[in-house]
């Protein structure tokens, strides 16, 4: 049952002022008038009538107290308009908030409206209007870019001669992902989208732009995502925070750049994807924090590029991924610190490189790997410091090779099924 003496509840998106119902507060205000007027009458009478008495003076006359409380009343009335008055603003206030809150969801049902049309020209200005919506309308901005994340996951063909190709479609998908890009650059601006959720799974992408894109909060969805074309870009991104998942994507077409990037707090997962044709690069990419995850992923293919990366912090595992096919290169990287996990990865094709790659700090394990095909090299690595483990790792086929490798005393090196190599200073 409700009671009808309390004040109305908050409501989502009501914007009357949340007021004491009149025809309780209009009696009330009466009958406090009328007790404050008692009150001063004969307080004011009696505070005359002993100032007087002591100074030996007749009584004051019934007129000056009550001039005198009309003078106090009247102040009480301009307190009680002013009172009025601010309520009153208050109701404006609210009917203009209502107004623009109409006026923002018509925005949305038109933006919405326009992002279903058959016509390329008018998809591509719902995009636009979406986008300045969630600039307008910060209550809802999720709202919004869920909607043009949700345009990214609908089914998309390149393909002229396929079923369910659109013309424009792709100049649509590639201005989203600029926009998105524009607003994922400056975490402190007020129109910022970073720490909001964005939903890419299962989308496809055969090109587009994230470069300079700061994820500081919030979950990015990748998740069984497509890279089957064109050329997409993450150079300079930062993952600074947010929970990002690259899980079961396929790299399978396209070119994928993170050179630059770096991985310094939060959660970057590619477990299970598959790199299958595609050119990606990792070149430069600084890992100093993150902990990011290559775990049963499969390099079957195209080619995954770390070179001149570097392993400073946090932790990177390749734990239970499989080398069929393609390369994979760790030229010139360098492990300074942190974990970085090979166990139970397996070396079984393709080629893997770590030349001159330099280990002088933190922990790389290769236990429980298996060497059965394909070619690993260690050529001219320098191992300066830190741990570097290849215990109860399996050679079963193939070449691995540290031709050239520089081993000095500070280093630990759990050698495994391999020749040492002697510690050297050349």
């Amino acid at each position: 049952m409700t009671n009808r003496f309390q004040r109305r509840p908050n409501q989502d998106g009501r914007h009357t002022p949340n007021l004491w119902p009149v025809w309780l507060v209009a009696p009330g205000a009466l009958l406090l008038v009328a007790l404050a007027a008692y009150g001063l009458y004969h307080g004011a009478e009696l505070l005359l009538d002993s100032e007087n008495t002591g100074k030996g003076k007749k009584p004051v006359p019934v007129q000056d107290v009550i001039t005198t409380t009309v003078t106090v009343l009247t102040l009480a009335g301009a307190v009680l308009a002013a009172l009025y008055a601010y309520r009153k603003q208050l109701l404006d206030e609210g009917t203009s908030h209502r107004a623009d809150a109409t006026q923002l969801t018509e925005r949305y049902a038109k933006a919405a409206e326009q992002l279903g049309h058959e016509q390329a020209a008018v998809r591509l200005a719902g995009v636009y209007a979406m986008a300045r919506l969630a600039d307008d309308w910060p209550e809802q901005r999720q709202v919004c870019v869920d909607v043009l994340c949700a345009y990214l996951r609908m089914p998309y063909e390149a393909d002229l001669n396929e079923p369910g190709f659109r013309h424009g479609d792709r100049e649509v998908r590639l201005s989203i992902i600029r926009i998105m890009r524009s607003h994922l650059q400056d975490p402190a601006d007020t129109t910022t989208w970073c720490g909001h959720t964005l939903d890419f799974t299962g989308a496809i992408f055969d090109g587009g732009d994230f470069s300079g894109a700061i994820f500081s909060g919030g979950e990015v969805s990748f998740r069984g995502a497509r890279f089957s074309g064109g050329e997409v870009s993450f150079d300079t991104t930062t993952f600074s925070g947010a929970k990002v998942s690259f899980d079961t994507a396929n790299f399978s077409g396209s070119q994928v750049s993170f050179f630059d990037t770096k991985f310094s707090d939060g959660q970057v997962n590619f477990k299970s994807a598959r790199f299958s044709g595609s050119r990606v690069n990792f070149y430069a990419a600084t890992f100093s924090g993150a902990t990011v995850s290559f775990s049963s992923a499969r390099f079957d293919g195209g080619r995954v590029d770390f070179s001149g990366a570097r392993f400073n912090g946090g932790q990177v595992a390749f734990s239970g991924a499989r080398f069929p096919g393609g390369e994979v290169g760790f030229s010139s990287a360098r492990f300074a610190g942190g974990r970085v996990v090979f166990s139970g990865a397996r070396f079984d094709g393709g080629q893997v490189a770590f030349s001159n790659a330099k280990f002088d700090g933190g922990a790389v394990n290769f236990g429980s790997a298996w060497f059965s095909d394909g070619r690993v090299t260690f050529s001219s690595a320098t191992f300066s410091g830190g741990t570097v483990n290849f215990g109860s790792a399996t050679h079963s086929g193939g070449e691995v090779s540290f031709r050239g490798s520089r081993v000095a005393a500070a280093a630990t090196i759990q050698w495994g099924p391999f020749v040492p190599v002697h510690v050297n200073h050349s």
